[in-house]
């Protein structure tokens, strides 16, 4: 199960956080989390709406139980400030120590779900 979170915005709107497998990476023949995962966050209305939009764009096993791992206020401002209100980058590992200049930025969720050019 990934794990993710939520927080409710004062002005009514909802982040969503899930850490979930990268849909480029080959099928997981692991059992936890993977050096291929990544964090995708989403800026809607309610919850359900937020994982509609997920599933919209192929990713159709999405779904959050529990509040377990909540978008920290650094992860709330950067998907306020995108147009899209959806972005992911890399899932960090918890068991090493965050370093300020290795941190990945965001990227929009179209580089994520982009198809490799089809060679004919």
């Amino acid at each position: 199960m990934a794990a993710g979170g939520f927080c409710k915005l004062p002005s009514g709107s909802v982040v969503v956080a899930l850490n979930l497998p990268s849909p480029t990476a080959p099928a997981p023949t692991r059992t936890g989390a993977g050096l291929d995962d990544v964090r995708v966050l989403v800026l809607a209305q309610n919850r359900a709406r937020a994982l509609t939009r997920l599933r919209n764009l192929g990713l159709r096993a999405v779904y959050l139980r529990g509040n377990a791992a909540p978008p920290t206020p650094d992860e709330i401002t950067a998907v306020l400030h995108h147009p899209d209100g959806l972005i992911w980058r890399t899932a960090p590992d918890n068991s090493v120590p965050s370093i300020p200049e290795r941190t990945e930025l965001w990227h929009p969720i179209r580089s994520l779900l982009r198809r490799p050019p089809v060679r004919v």
